[in-house]
């Protein structure tokens, strides 16, 4: 999808944030064509190191650095300038992806409190890397979110090697322009063609829970274990035919 196509408005994106990322993966999966979730989200383990800050939404943005390496700065010294440049010719909220090159061992850190306040002042919330982040006190202060594989003291010789390419991080490939949802779950890749219904979907997936089997668990005192039993099964009768009205779909149970 190019980075200037934006099919949610900004108020789709404010509500989407409420719920968690498992929760928009409950709609999501009740509307994409694609068989199998696995093939939107995350299949290594991530990271949250702000998850007080609760989840992000936003439009990716890609980087690939290789901090072992000095040689990239000499090769091109410009190319720190000329990434911030195309960060600010994508419209936001936006959400880095960074893919480093000297995974799994991790030399250093591009993610810090003055790459953090910058990219923040760029239209940018938070980061999903598979590379390392450091001064987590001060890059939440800024109000920048940080999905990572690890903390880290140093840099190193981070420096922009490629952007706004297609990367792949904890086994999951993000291009330009994808919409990401994530938090302390993980994150979840949404192709153009479910955002349109991805807020409807997440919002009647979550009140039909909280409307079926969830209450008729936890309405449970007084009860014998049998009419406990024969309450569960209502609910969750009740859940499968709801979905199967809406999504032509049986749901999780």
């Amino acid at each position: 999808m190019p980075d200037t196509a934006r099919l949610l408005s900004h108020s789709d994106l404010l509500q989407l944030k409420r719920w968690n990322t498992p929760t928009i993966y409950n709609g999501w999966e009740q509307i994409t064509r694609l068989d199998s979730g696995a093939a939107c989200f995350n299949l290594d383990e991530t990271r949250d190191f702000m998850p007080q800050m609760g989840p992000m939404i936003g439009y990716a943005v890609t980087l690939v650095i290789e901090p072992s390496n000095a040689a990239h700065r000499k090769a091109n010294p410009g190319a720190g300038q000329e990434y911030r440049r195309y960060l600010a010719s994508v419209p936001g909220p936006k959400i880095v992806v960074v893919q480093d090159l000297d995974k799994p061992r991790v030399i250093g850190s591009a993610w810090g409190e003055v790459s953090a306040n910058m990219h923040r002042a760029l239209g940018c919330v938070g980061t999903i890397t598979d590379g390392a982040i450091r001064d987590v006190d001060e890059m939440t202060n800024a109000g920048f979110k940080a999905l990572a594989r690890r903390f880290c003291v140093g840099h190193a010789h981070v420096h922009p090697v490629r952007w706004g390419c297609e990367v792949e991080v904890f086994g999951r490939r993000v291009s330009p322009g994808d919409l990401i949802h994530a938090d302390k779950h993980g994150f979840l890749v949404i192709p153009p063609e479910d955002q349109p219904r991805l807020l409807d979907a997440a919002r009647f997936m979550d009140t039909n829970e909280c409307e079926t089997v969830i209450p008729a668990a936890r309405e449970s005192a007084g009860r014998s274990m049998v009419e406990t039993l024969a309450a569960l099964e209502d609910s969750v009768a009740r859940f499968g035919a709801n979905v199967r009205g809406k999504f032509s779909r049986e749901g999780e149970w």
